[in-house]
């Protein structure tokens, strides 16, 4: 589901805002001379931030020239990289987990939730530009299974109601705490610690 909105418009001019400018200055330094591309990658993420959380034609050609590059090597950096995108998406972009160990979790329900809140599917937006929806093969966080990731945070341990209430906080502009939404301390037993349940010796 898509629409021809203003939020969706490719911008005719992009620069970097006197804050990530200096930002930038800081993070180009950290790199030999004569090796400022290595910084494309954490440029790219300025950009991105700043753009509206994608890399319009024009930012990606001024990270392009800031870096001194051709801009065909930094689109290839941007088409490599899952977290880079170069079209429109939501305010708000979902990755949901369906590798096997969240699959046997119940991603199946988590992705069932998702789509019914956002109302649409996997690769759209809703057409209010809140939600993109996306599938991730491996989020990492196989231990807090089933979970997802919303922009830069991850939401674990989720069922069908517990994803619905994350997203319905979403859409309210609230911005839910992530991580374990089971009630569990990170990543310990479900039942709690089984083991270093309490300090022994002087330096323990």
């Amino acid at each position: 589901m898509t629409a021809t909105t203003d939020w969706r418009a490719e911008p005719e001019s992009f620069e970097f805002s006197d804050e990530n400018k200096a930002k930038i200055e800081k993070i180009v330094a950290k790199y030999p001379d004569g090796r400022q591309a290595s910084a494309v990658l954490p440029l790219l993420d300025l950009a991105q931030r700043q753009a509206g959380g994608w890399l319009p034609r024009v930012a990606i050609e001024h990270v392009a020239e800031v870096l001194g590059m051709a801009p065909i090597r930094v689109q290839e950096v941007v088409s490599f990289y899952t977290m880079l995108h170069d079209k429109p998406v939501g305010k708000h972009v979902v990755w949901v987990c369906t590798n096997i160990a969240c699959l046997l979790r119940g991603s199946d329900d988590v992705l069932g939730a998702c789509e019914a809140v956002t109302g649409v599917g996997l690769g759209q937006t809703s057409e209010d530009g809140l939600f993109t929806l996306r599938e991730q093969e491996c989020l990492g966080a196989c231990c807090n299974a089933p979970m997802v990731q919303i922009d830069d945070d991850f939401y674990e341990d989720l069922t069908a109601e517990s994803t619905t209430a994350v997203l319905e906080a979403f859409k309210r502009g609230e911005a839910p705490p992530p991580g374990p939404q089971s009630g569990r301390h990170g990543s310990e037993p479900v039942g709690g610690l089984t083991t270093l349940g309490e300090a022994r010796g002087g330096d323990s």
